[in-house]
């Protein structure tokens, strides 16, 4: 009868010492899998990184030369959003540029579009420039929608139909006007600080960040 008993009954250890290889090689393949996965995370973030290299040289270039030319604006240093006060563009509900304005723009465009095209790096990260026109929520939601537009729409017809600079032709292909009204604006009261023109940059490195976030199917 012992002669029919399998080693496995006579010898139980070897039966667990197998299943322990297997749980041991499980467990190393799953740690592998996840370094393997880490790494990967690791070497996107680097590389998303170093996509934002350009965009912040180029936010630094504009906020070095609003300075170093004088030009009363504020930058966000995040974004590189430049924002002009409507008391220096126009008065009051008003859609057409006071002197002081035009006289404004004489000095800030070139700079800032210079800024632009000053190297190729520099131009291919920035896809779009736009002109956007805000109110504070003081009156009507349509009429401050209108008065924006029609804002940013006059400092654009001023650009590109009453000056002349060396990088006009460049800009004018990546330059837009649009009007946000009161969308931004603080909703407690009427701020004056809410009533502004604001240059915005589109960064291709945005834009790609937006491509490898949505999810592929």
């Amino acid at each position: 009868m012992t002669d029919f008993i399998s080693d496995e009954f006579l010898n139980p250890e070897t039966e667990d010492e197998d299943d322990s290889s297997i749980y041991l090689s499980i467990g190393d393949l799953m740690s592998g899998l996840l370094m393997f996965f880490a790494l990967l995370f690791i070497t996107a973030l680097l590389q998303l990184a170093q996509k934002d290299v350009p965009k912040r040289v180029v936010i630094g270039n504009v906020v070095g030369q609003m300075k170093s030319n004088n030009i009363n604006v504020k930058v966000n240093p995040d974004t590189g959003d430049v924002s002009i006060q409507e008391s220096i563009l126009f008065s009051k509900g008003s859609t057409e540029l006071k002197p002081e304005g035009k006289t404004f723009l004489r000095r800030f465009i070139p700079v800032y579009s210079g800024v632009i095209f000053s190297k190729p790096e520099f131009e291919k990260e920035i896809s779009r420039v736009v002109i956007e026109g805000h109110t504070s929520s003081d009156g009507d939601y349509k009429a401050n929608l209108q008065l924006s537009l029609l804002r940013s729409a006059s400092v654009y017809n001023y650009i590109f139909y009453e000056m002349n600079f060396p990088t006009k032709a460049p800009l004018s292909q990546k330059i837009l006007a649009a009007g946000r009204g009161e969308i931004e604006s603080d909703k407690k009261r009427d701020n004056p600080s809410d009533r502004k023109v604001l240059f915005r940059f589109q960064f291709r490195s945005d834009e790609l960040k937006k491509n490898t976030a949505k999810p592929s199917f």
